[in-house]
């Protein structure tokens, strides 16, 4: 009999109400209490919908991030933090938040730095360590939720990230090695699985994805130290890889000395045959089989075809789960009462997914005959995904197939655009801007949700936007910002808005998904070809641009990010895809220019998290990926200025495709790292203009004048000044006007004081 496990689910709840619970907390509109038993009842409901499977997972559920859980369950928290007054739950939320400085004498407090979980769209909080770091069991934090389970009748498996993985994704503060932290590290480790052992615990889903990254001897070398030490404890460890493919590592993961292994098989479906034969006869072999990144339908008959052979030779060694946590996708498709009935039988959430696995699992123990209905109703929605006329455009194959190398190409170099765009614009040393967005306040909320329930007019929810893109100049003007943008009042979503517009996406009106601790997403469906029938953005911005002298940024997502933050359809390369939404923003941008806007920013944000996790893969990704930004880009005049921007983005990796972009400015997300991300500019001579964010737009704190200009200072010391730009890290939307507009008076304060200072020397 194959076991049926999950390795993780949504933890906002159904209808956010994590989301609305945590912001209710940190607004003190309820207590510690309160949040806490919000959580609980999230938690017993993801258990109650699990209970058909034979292992339910716990602790995947976090109040915020699972890696900070794991810092605070592991007792590294970092000093600045732990040396605070207040409960654990005090201290957890500012090493996620920060704060802001209170008085003189209590500065502010900044929050840990945060980046993507591999090459998925949700952010982890980065474990800070030196040299001197100690680690000390806080078992507690996992006990509470696991002995809560079993009171409730739950078969709960404990889930905690591995040792080594926890290592890999830290950052060491010093000069240190992580590594030489793992001899301090696993006495730790097994004091919390004796623990677990003590409470019940049978099996322990221990994550370690980094195994499927290409790892350093040393690294190898930590896996095997790592579980040959472990090997002592009592509850069976299920070494858990997911993102991908195990390749060269493939035979470690096998032969490491635990009890069971899981694999994805969605990414590295052939290398399950290997696994089966390499596998040592007395470990269970757990197979990730349905997708646990993308919201497709899994072809239950196909999947049953080369699985049921699988089953035969492993008996009751096979379990059967999801491929990663189901963390990455929407809770529940039956919500979805209103999206296109033919589009909707080809999807599959969360709830859906576990529905899917049963199947799979019934038709492995007792044979298809036991679910032929399902497998009938299953093969239908594939077939007629297949051969829907919807999905396939004729036209855009033939648009695709006129696209030449020009359309890259801009007409000249940057050295000489440079001094056209200098001349047109008249801008000053250190130009200020922001990144698109300005607050999202309740009543543009209001009348959004009005508009969209049909209980206010086209007309008049055009005028309010309006008056919000005003009040966002005048405010802009007030401020003395140099490069104005209108605020985005009508944008639900930078890659929703534009979805909404082009044909070959569909929205789902519940399909959240958490994007890091209360802040969720909605991700576009991108189910078929990609056109776009009508301009999408160019009345608001002209009407903005028509409201003042000063240059409007016109805001567009570009291509690869639009891709990379949607459920992609999964029957064609997504270069095909990228390239699609890449002739649609092409399009956007010349409507945008022939307008009279002369400044236009293509967002990228998400151009890194779309690298493939082994290195190896990466020029292949970024040579497309590239390309699709320069053909949206690059049909405009020398005088037309293109920016774009990118998140949290590593950029010694990857600076020389970012150059290749030839964007005539960049802006990134450099204030958590302390301007640390700029250190490659120190090797790499980026030969356009950068705009390195000053003001932390993730956190409540509001950066001081000497902030910003110490941090500017230290950008200067590696790119010429009169290449730098001043901007926040990330568009506004989710900070209040009141937050938003100190912070942006010392930024232009800061800008100011550095161009005295630069025309004083």
């Amino acid at each position: 009999m194959a076991l049926l496990h999950n390795l993780g689910f949504p933890r906002i709840g159904a209808n956010r109400e994590l989301k609305f619970a945590l912001e209710a907390f940190w607004d003190d509109r309820i207590s510690d209490a309160q949040l806490l038993q919000q959580a609980a009842d999230i938690r017993m409901q993801n258990w109650q919908l699990q209970q058909p499977l034979d292992w339910i997972p716990v602790g995947d559920f976090s109040l915020y991030d699972q890696v900070l859980d794991m810092s605070f369950c592991l007792g590294n928290v970092p000093t600045r933090i732990s040396k605070l007054d207040g409960s654990e739950l005090d201290r957890y939320f500012r090493t996620a938040r920060g704060r802001a400085a209170k008085s003189d004498t209590e500065p502010c407090l900044h929050a840990s730095e945060m980046t993507k979980w591999f090459d998925t769209n949700y952010h982890y909080l980065v474990p800070e360590v030196t040299a001197d770091t100690t680690f000390s069991v806080n078992s507690a934090r996992l006990l509470e939720p696991f002995n809560e389970a079993r009171n409730a009748g739950i078969k709960a498996k404990p889930v905690i990230i591995g040792p080594v993985t926890y290592l890999w994704l830290s950052k060491a503060k010093d000069e240190s090695h992580r590594l030489d932290l793992l001899p301090r590290l696993l006495p730790v480790y097994s004091q919390l699985l004796e623990a677990l052992a003590d409470a019940g615990a049978e099996w322990v889903q221990i994550d370690e994805p980094a195994l499927v990254t290409e790892l350093s001897p040393e690294w190898k070398h930590a896996f095997e130290f790592a579980y040959h030490t472990l090997k002592a404890n009592r509850p069976n460890l299920l070494l858990t890889t997911y993102f991908g493919t195990l390749q060269e590592n493939l035979r470690l993961a096998c032969h490491l000395p635990v009890a069971g292994l899981h694999i994805d098989a969605i990414r590295g479906r052939d290398e399950v045959h290997r696994v089966v034969d390499w596998l040592p006869a007395h470990k269970v072999l757990s197979i990730g089989v349905i997708d646990g990144r993308n919201i497709w339908k899994t072809d239950l008959n196909a999947t049953l075809d080369w699985l049921e052979p699988i089953a035969a030779r492993l008996g009751e060694r096979l379990w059967l789960a999801p491929s990663c946590s189901l963390l990455h996708v929407p809770v529940d498709l039956d919500n979805e009462t209103d999206l296109d009935p033919e589009i909707r039988n080809w999807l599959a959430f969360a709830r859906q997914k576990l529905t899917e696995l049963m199947v799979l699992g019934k038709a492995i123990n007792q044979g298809r005959t036991a679910v032929a209905t399902e497998l009938a109703a299953n093969q239908a929605a594939i077939v007629s995904r297949q051969q829907s006329s919807r999905v396939h455009n004729p036209l855009l194959t033939q648009a695709l197939e006129a696209i030449t190398p020009e359309f890259g190409q801009r007409q000249h170099h940057y050295a000489q655009r440079a001094p056209k765009q200098a001349a047109h614009l008249q801008l000053p040393l250190y130009p200020t801007t922001t990144i698109g967005s300005f607050p999202q306040t309740a009543e543009i909320r209001k009348a959004r949700l009005a508009f969209k329930q049909q209980q206010l007019s086209w007309s008049d929810y055009q005028a309010g936007m309006k008056t919000e893109i005003e009040r966002a100049v005048r405010e802009q003007e007030a401020l003395g910002l140099d490069v104005l943008v209108h605020g985005e009042a009508e944008r639900n979503d930078m890659v929703e808005y534009f979805g909404e517009q082009l044909e070959g996406y569909v929205f789902s009106r519940f399909g959240w998904v958490q994007s890091y601790g209360s802040r969720c997403v909605k991700p576009p469906i991108l189910f078929g070809d990609i056109n776009r029938p009508n301009p999408m953005t160019t009345d608001w911005i002209k009407y903005a641009q028509s409201l003042t002298d000063k240059p409007m940024k016109g805001m567009l997502t570009g291509p690869v990010t639009m891709l990379n933050w949607s459920f992609v359809r999964d029957d064609q390369p997504r270069r095909q895809t990228c390239l699609q939404l890449a002739l649609a923003i092409r399009q956007e941008v010349l409507d945008l220019e022939a307008a009279g806007i002369n400044i236009i920013q293509i967002d990228e944000a998400a151009l890194r998290e779309g690298l493939p996790l082994r290195r190896s893969e990466w020029q292949n990704y970024l040579n497309w990926a590239t390309e699709c930004f320069r053909i949206s880009a690059n049909g405009v005049r020398d005088e037309t200025q293109i920016h774009t921007h990118m998140c949290y983005s590593e950029f010694n990796d990857i600076i020389e495709a970012i150059a290749q972009m030839d964007a005539d400015v960049i802006t990134i997300e450099t204030s958590r790292s302390d301007m640390e991300l700029l250190d490659v500019f120190e090797e790499f001579e980026y030969p356009n203009e950068i705009g390195p964010g000053v003001y932390d737009i993730h956190s409540p704190n509001i950066p001081d004048q000497e902030q910003i200009i110490h941090l500017m200072g230290k950008a200067a010391e590696r790119i010429p000044d009169k290449r730098l730009w001043i901007n926040p890290d990330c568009g506004l939307k989710t900070r209040r006007w009141e937050e938003v507009i100190p912070a942006l008076q010392n930024m232009v304060s800061a800008a100011k004081a550095l161009r005295q200072s630069a025309v004083g020397g």
